[in-house]
């Protein structure tokens, strides 16, 4: 898979373009890159970069549209409030102190320089992860006799997680700003998949006796997962 760069220009915004070949894809796509607020155009083997650039300036009204109505993005930096487990907190500096990163008080704590501030939320944001979602997973696992596999805590953006053929788990971090009965349903839906490498009746019936409020908490993705990717790196 090989990339190439461009600008796209839509009134007088310059927007990242990313145009991938692959050599898999039988046609051309256009999707919105949430990482840079871009778009990305995927080609197949055979197709010129040139071609995904004209296909996106043909698109330009589509994509100016959907990057209008992107929610807002907040970074991570002092006095911005983020969600933990579906509440709000405060991020604060703590100044004089010295040490990790500490929820109390309404507010999230975070030591040292103001410049380290958002590198030491994200990873404070990927340990609570790794913590809430490893327990869930192990428990939930045990219930339905299985042992999963390597359990990952990656920044995906198509997916909120994933179940390889060998039983390794994948997670987005993002998944721990969710309401817990969100994230829980996650976890639930990635654990029945040791046992239903499928989406039929039995896999759902599976995701229902590992969760509670299985239908919200669906629902609930649908409605706000695309503000989740838009806190934070």
């Amino acid at each position: 898979m090989s990339e190439h760069n461009f600008q796209l220009e839509i009134g007088d915004r310059r927007i990242p373009l990313t145009v991938r070949r692959n050599v898999r894809a039988r046609r051309m796509i256009l999707r919105l890159d949430m990482s840079n607020d871009g778009v990305v155009v995927t080609i197949p083997g055979h197709a010129d970069p040139a071609d995904g650039l004209v296909m996106a300036r043909r698109q330009a009204g589509w994509v100016s549209e959907q990057l209008n109505g992107l929610p807002e993005r907040l970074m991570f930096a002092e006095g911005v409030s983020i969600p933990y487990l579906g509440h709000q907190y405060t991020l604060y500096r703590a100044l004089g102190r010295r040490g990790v990163v500490e929820l109390r008080e309404g507010g999230i704590y975070v030591p040292g320089e103001v410049q380290h501030m958002a590198r030491r939320v994200t990873d404070w944001f990927k340990k609570q992860a790794r913590q809430e979602i490893s327990t869930r997973a192990y428990a939930k696992a045990k219930l339905i006799d299985q042992a999963p596999g390597k359990i990952s805590i990656r920044d995906t953006r198509s997916r909120w997680g994933s179940c390889s053929s060998k039983g390794g788990l994948s997670f987005s971090w993002r998944l721990v700003m969710a309401p817990e009965n969100v994230l829980d349903y996650v976890v639930a839906h990635e654990v029945s998949h040791l046992i239903h490498m499928n989406h039929g009746p039995c896999f759902w019936q599976t995701v229902a006796k590992l969760s509670d409020n299985m239908d919200a908490s669906r629902a609930w993705l649908r409605a706000n997962g695309e503000r989740l990717h838009r806190i934070g790196p």
